[in-house]
């Protein structure tokens, strides 16, 4: 269980570290710890300023949903495709929570809201992934930005 003892504030480089993998980039990263501390205070339990990265982060990828009405111009492969993107990312940031901040399964499940066996399946899956170099510190997030452990640089 999260021990409620570390403040916002100390959470600061695991949450830009969470960021920065998330995103692939510093600019990204850095707005969206901003606009994370932005909605915490000094006093935020540790889980919740992780719900909170999490929402922040997903509202930021809000801007591409399809509106819900019927006269959308997304199609329903489109629609299926922002799925499956959150549902990418929620098992990208499972991983990440467990490896950055080193949180337990359970307090992840909490975080992402999925129930606990959902969380040790993307672990597992994503840790599995990890280790047959589809998703590596090496490999790259995007076609410009790849990610050593520890070091964070662009390739030229």
């Amino acid at each position: 269980m999260i021990k409620e003892k570390r403040t916002p504030m100390d959470l600061m480089d695991d949450i830009y570290s969470l960021a920065y993998w998330m995103t692939g980039s510093e600019t990204s990263a850095n707005e969206l710890v901003n606009i994370t501390y932005l909605n915490v205070d000094d006093k935020t339990p540790e889980r919740e300023v992780f719900k909170t990265f999490r929402e922040c982060y997903f509202d930021s990828l809000d801007e591409d949903v399809p509106p819900s009405s019927s006269e959308s111009p997304w199609t329903p492969n489109e629609c299926a495709g922002v799925s499956l993107r959150q549902r990418f990312a929620d098992i990208k940031l499972s991983v990440l929570l467990s490896e950055i901040p080193g949180l337990r399964h359970r307090d992840i499940s909490e975080i992402i809201g999925k129930p606990l066996d959902t969380i040790r399946l993307w672990l597992f899956s994503g840790r599995q992934s990890l280790a047959e170099g589809l998703l590596s510190f090496d490999a790259p997030l995007l076609h410009t930005v790849s990610i050593k452990k520890g070091v964070y640089y662009e390739k030229t």
